[in-house]
């Protein structure tokens, strides 16, 4: 969302139907909205590695950000804290931090090309793949995303997604190189 008080007034009003556990503006505030044991309406329709109600088994992280423009420092820093410890209460690994965009991409954006997954890879907080081998197999792309976790939709929308987190510069048609990264992020294990 664009602003912070913007998202807060959002993921606080009862009509939107539409929560978050957390709420991290631009300059590094963090907020608590719902507790953490407790379900928060934040993923929607959508499903993630053969979890169609991922509401009742994840923690929402928003980050207030339209997605168009790089996240600010506080920001990251703020989420990497943050993220490290939710990780660590709720032991979920570093595969298991995924994005609105990668669950619901048919409908989901964020939090969009600007965001430095990389980076949280380097900090054990997410995955970043080493791309596969060379030739990858075009045909074995969508095994491999539905392997690492990529719900069945429409494949426009899961290409978009998946480059979204991966190769957010690539644009047009499936290349090699895509099938090379997916074959990288099987390789992580599960």
């Amino acid at each position: 969302m664009a602003s912070c008080a913007e998202a807060r007034a959002r993921l606080c009003d009862p009509l939107a139907e539409v929560s978050a556990h957390w709420l991290i503006s631009e300059n590094g505030t963090v907020e608590a909205l719902v507790p953490e044991d407790r379900r928060a309406w934040h993923a929607g329709a959508g499903a993630w590695g053969g979890v169609t109600d991922v509401n009742s088994r994840s923690i929402g992280i928003e980050l207030a950000n339209p997605g168009d423009r790089p996240f600010p420092e506080p920001q990251m820093a703020a989420l990497e804290h943050l993220l490290a410890g939710v990780m660590a209460r709720w032991d979920i690994p570093a595969r298991g931090v995924i994005a609105h965009s990668d669950m619901a991409p048919a409908r989901k954006r964020d939090p969009g090309h600007r965001f430095d997954w990389r980076r949280l890879a380097l900090q054990g907080l997410a995955v970043w793949p080493q791309a596969g081998a060379a030739g990858a197999d075009l045909a074995q792309f969508w095994a491999d995303l539905s392997a690492f976790g990529y719900p069945a939709a429409d494949p426009a929308d899961v290409l978009t997604a998946f480059r979204l987190r991966f190769r957010p510069w690539a644009s047009g048609a499936l290349t090699a190189e895509d099938a090379r990264i997916a074959a990288g992020l099987v390789d992580l294990g599960h």
